[in-house]
């Protein structure tokens, strides 16, 4: 545990990232920066990446007079960390009034100390599975043209080929390439919601791109079973899920997913069979359960229908059905994650902690995966129209209260397997 703070980072608009010893590193919840507990920093992990943030400046706290101060040396430093672990605090900074709209990672606060580089963050998933060291680019390609020799006339393979594994370098086509775990199927190229930090289509009038192509075609069933039996037969811990970043809303091609659950399982008992949605269509979560679906995992900003919504902006759904699905999976003795989208300041508020409960309690949620949101944070508090989200627990807190109040709810990043699911999953992945 460090004993005192990191200091502050800046960057000279080379790619050059220098030290402050003059300034500590402080957070940022919400609008506010603050300083970090020591204890809540750690190293930052492997995978971990910086970003300089043009256009703004850096605040930190005057390490003679402990006031805030701005680092005027040169632009603000921000970290990606990688997956498997939740961030405390974002990067605090002052934004320029000709600042460009920050494009759609993470942007977690980063200090320098005796040589290293530390973030407010914990490692919330044990799982190995995206790790950048376990990744091999060679055995990735070799799978590639392995695959699409075996699979020649299957889009949907050569999609999570060409656009996935080898242009995005996404982690879970790669692992479907290397023959493990988790295998992605993209199912839709529609969505029935405008979010605000879309990551496959943004407006030609937004200040920010996209930063992936979306799926332009709809799969068929025999596409879907053709290239997910195998993978469920043959991988190791094997998922197969429906509705990947890539894509619009899986939901809209239920009766597909359906066919393909009714034939996959036809073929294969082994393995789980999820599906990764806006949890928009109670009626066809239904129909996907009784084809055999095994899990569910509903992407959600918040637990407050307030703040969901001008989010999501949802075409003919609401808050309500997302509620509702859950429940749904939950009554036919599936496993229930919801994918959230964690914000310093807006997710531990006082009063998204209170939704938060009601929503655990009201669905019998099985896990919660506490991903860190892709977005601009002025961006999007301006999008939403947030100046004060109240009262705030602190990230490290909140983790707390929820871990103690509901022991049985799991913390993580990834869809388990079947075997997590059926077996000793705390001991696998204690919190």
């Amino acid at each position: 545990m460090l004993t005192q703070s990191p200091y502050i980072l800046y960057s000279d608009g080379n790619g050059n990232i220098f030290e402050d010893t003059s300034l500590y590193a402080t957070g940022r919840s919400a609008w506010d920066a603050l300083p970090i507990p020591a204890e809540e920093w750690i190293e930052l992990p492997e995978g971990g990446q910086l970003y300089e943030l043009p256009g703004r400046r850096g605040i930190g706290i005057n390490a003679g007079t402990e006031e805030m101060a701005l680092c005027d040396k040169g632009w603000a430093v921000a970290a990606f960390i990688p997956p498997a672990h939740t961030g405390f605090y974002l990067a605090a900074y002052e934004t320029l009034p000709d600042a460009p709209t920050l494009p759609l990672f993470c942007y977690t606060a980063v200090g320098w100390l005796d040589g290293k580089f530390y973030v407010p963050a914990t490692r919330i998933e044990q799982d190995i599975r995206q790790e950048c060291a376990g990744f091999d680019d060679k055995q990735v390609k070799q799978g590639v043209k392995d695959l699409l020799q075996a699979y020649p006339h299957n889009r949907l393979v050569k999609h999570l080929a060409d656009n996935c594994a080898l242009t995005y370098h996404c982690p879970a086509a790669r692992n479907y390439f290397m023959g493990r775990w988790e295998c992605p199927i993209p199912s839709s190229p529609a969505c029935n919601a405008n979010c605000v930090g879309c990551i496959s289509f943004q407006p030609e009038e937004e200040s920010i791109v996209s930063t992936q192509e979306r799926l332009t075609f709809k799969p068929s069933p025999e596409e879907i079973v053709e290239y997910t039996v195998p993978h469920l037969e043959s991988a190791p811990f094997p998922i197969v899920s429906f509705g990947q970043g890539c894509e619009g809303e899986p939901l809209l091609m239920w009766e597909t997913i359906r066919e393909s659950i009714l034939e996959i399982r036809k073929h294969t008992p082994k393995g789980s069979i999820n599906i990764n949605t806006n949890g928009s269509k109670p009626d066809a979560v239904r129909v996907l359960c009784k084809a055999g679906l095994n899990s569910i995992r509903v992407s959600t900003n918040s637990a407050q229908e307030r703040w969901y919504t001008p989010y999501y902006r949802p075409n003919n759904y609401h808050f309500e059905d997302i509620v509702e699905s859950l429940k749904i999976v939950r009554g036919f003795g599936g496993w229930t994650s919801i994918n959230y989208f964690v914000f310093p300041g807006m997710t531990d508020s006082e009063s998204e902690y209170e939704a938060l409960r009601k929503l655990i309690k009201d669905t019998d949620l099985c896990m919660i995966q506490w991903r860190n949101f892709n977005i601009d944070p002025d961006w999007y508090l301006g999008k939403l129209g947030i100046t004060d989200t109240g009262d705030r627990l602190g990230m490290a807190q909140l983790l707390e209260l929820i871990h103690e109040e509901f022991p049985h709810l799991k913390f993580g990043y990834f869809n388990p397997p079947m075997e997590r699911i059926k077996g000793d999953y705390a001991r696998d992945f204690a919190h």
